[in-house]
């Protein structure tokens, strides 16, 4: 069911300062990889990633609708998301560049139906691209898990515009 409750629009909103707002919730940092049909491999740095249902298996994440990639995110039927560990802020900022080859020099593997699995990331998530909502300036992409693996590690946070390591704590 797909319900979009009307409301009255302000003309005194913020954007700026909600986008301030907004970055006091801290994020952990993961890389969607996918590879095209030539063998060409895209990847991008996200924070928007959230479990959504443990039966079935579903994760999210978003991408603007302005993207250069959401025809390739859109159109493949796999993607796999790797969520960064504490150590690869390197990583997050390569593959959060606008140009040039993110994957140069990144270490990765293949995952069955053959999209890149970053090395060293704390966990993956090898998602069917189950369906897709548009919806503001982005678009929400529900990913059907069919394989994950997990490496536990301190994580690798985005908060305040900038990253943040964080440490296991003891039991």
């Amino acid at each position: 069911m797909y319900i979009r409750t009307p409301r009255t629009p302000s003309n005194d909103f913020d954007a700026a300062h909600f986008k301030k707002a907004l970055s006091q919730f801290a994020t952990g940092v993961t890389v969607i990889t996918t590879r095209l049909a030539d063998g060409t491999l895209l990847g991008l740095t996200a924070s928007s990633f959230n479990s959504v249902s443990l039966a079935p298996p579903l994760v999210l994440w978003s991408l603007s609708d302005r993207a250069s990639s959401m025809p390739v995110f859109s159109e493949n039927s796999h993607y796999v998301i790797n969520i960064l560990g504490a150590g690869q802020a390197a990583l997050a900022e390569q593959f959060a560049r606008k140009t040039g080859d993110r994957f140069a020099g990144v270490d990765f593997t293949l995952s069955r139906t053959g999209q890149p699995v970053l090395t060293g990331a704390s966990a993956w998530f090898e998602c069917h691209n189950r369906s897709r909502y548009p919806e503001g300036d982005h678009v929400i992409f529900v990913g059907e898990v069919e394989h994950c693996e997990v490496s536990p590690q301190a994580a690798l946070i985005f908060h305040d515009g900038g990253f943040v390591q964080t440490a296991k704590l003891e039991k």
